[in-house]
């Protein structure tokens, strides 16, 4: 069956709300937004599978599923039983020795937990081969691999930052800057998340160097480790700058040329858009001092609407809209962008994009506005 498509201005609306069954983490923000917005819609509370009792044993899903069930996957977050599981089956996945435990926050070995949580979405892909699902569980893994979606987006015709190619360590990084004849760039974590393993490089006419990222570099341990922070720091030292980079790289890391973005009063700003059932919904600009401007980084939110004049306004719908065609089995994805003038940048898809406490479109939040949202299987081509 296919649905009309929906308009410019909000996401299609579908019937009586399914049953619906949460893959997620109990007591995470994701899972009591989308419970209290269910709950103030006078729908019955939908029913959570845990990862961690996923992993162990797979049929509790089977046995949560009522007729005509959606299921939303949600991420496996801080849950450390999950976390460790994934890990596991990502070493096996690609015969590496396991992670000894990892302490709270740190970066490392993220490569590991992306190939068991692929491996994870391959077994929900084939055990909900013929249930209503709000993300394709394909989709997602596409989605969290960050080097391979920003490829699909461009295959896709979306514009993107050119990708300067993927890294092993600093040396490699210094190559690439020489061969592109560039003094600024990103380097990004293939598998981070929330600005996690993102550094923003710098070099200037003198030669200095600069590296502001979230990631904390903690040394005089038996072996240097990062860890992900909310402050944002900078590094200038080289020696600390080069172990940054290396130890980012070692996880799978590549570069992307740097984009400006549009100013506002002393900071700067890039957008995140919701996209609802294929068409864009919620909206925040995020400004902040920094080049990262995740909002959990300190940077404000704005209303686009304040910050854009029209053409653009509609250039940031209509680019939201096209890279939501290019994942036609996923229902909710948040995307972050650069729109400046007569020019848009896609720089992320997230599959878990929706956390946005509080930020209305049309009078609902982002859990209550996908309540109703139309099933994948009607928005694919």
């Amino acid at each position: 069956m296919t649905a009309t498509s929906p308009s410019a201005s909000s996401p299609a609306r579908g019937g009586p709300a399914s049953p619906l069954v949460v893959l997620g983490v109990g007591a995470s923000k994701r899972t009591r937004g989308l419970q209290a917005a269910r709950a103030a819609l006078g729908l019955p509370p939908a029913r959570l599978v845990s990862w961690r009792d996923w992993l162990a044993d797979p049929a509790c899903l089977d046995a949560a599923l009522a007729p005509g069930a959606r299921v939303k996957i949600e991420p496996p977050g801080d849950d450390v039983e999950a976390h460790a599981r994934l890990m596991h089956g990502g070493a096996q996945r690609l015969d590496r020795p396991a992670c000894a435990p990892l302490q709270h926050g740190e970066l490392c070995a993220t490569d590991l937990w992306f190939a068991g949580f692929e491996a994870a979405l391959a077994r929900l892909a084939a055990q909900l081969a013929r249930v209503d699902v709000v993300n394709d569980p394909a989709e997602i893994a596409l989605m969290t691999d960050k080097w391979r979606c920003q490829q699909h987006l461009a295959a896709h015709g979306l514009p993107t930052p050119a990708l300067l190619g993927r890294i092993a360590g600093f040396d490699e990084l210094e190559a690439l800057l020489r061969q592109h004849g560039l003094e600024r760039v990103f380097v990004k974590a293939r598998y981070g998340s929330s600005a996690a393993g993102v550094v923003a490089f710098r070099r200037n006419a003198r030669g200095d160097l600069q590296a502001t990222t979230s990631a904390h570099l903690v040394e005089g341990l038996d072996t240097p480790r990062l860890f992900n922070d909310k402050r944002i720091r900078s590094y200038t030292a080289p020696r600390e700058i080069a172990r940054v980079i290396d130890l980012v790289a070692a996880q799978d890391a590549y570069v992307e040329a740097w984009v400006p973005k549009p100013r506002h009063g002393a900071g700067h700003f890039d957008l995140r858009v919701l996209a609802l059932a294929g068409a864009p919904a919620h909206r925040v600009a995020r400004v902040g001092l920094r080049p990262m401007t995740n909002l959990h980084l300190d940077s404000r939110r704005a209303d686009p609407a304040a910050l854009l004049d029209a053409a653009e306004l509609a250039l940031m719908e209509d680019t939201a809209r096209r890279a939501a065609a290019a994942f036609p089995r996923s229902g909710v994805i948040g995307f972050d962008l650069v729109v400046k003038g007569p020019r848009a940048r896609m720089l992320e898809a997230n599959a878990f994009g929706d956390l946005l406490p509080g930020l209305l479109w049309q009078g609902r939040d982002a859990y209550a506005a996908q309540c109703d949202i139309a099933p994948v299987a009607e928005l694919a081509p």
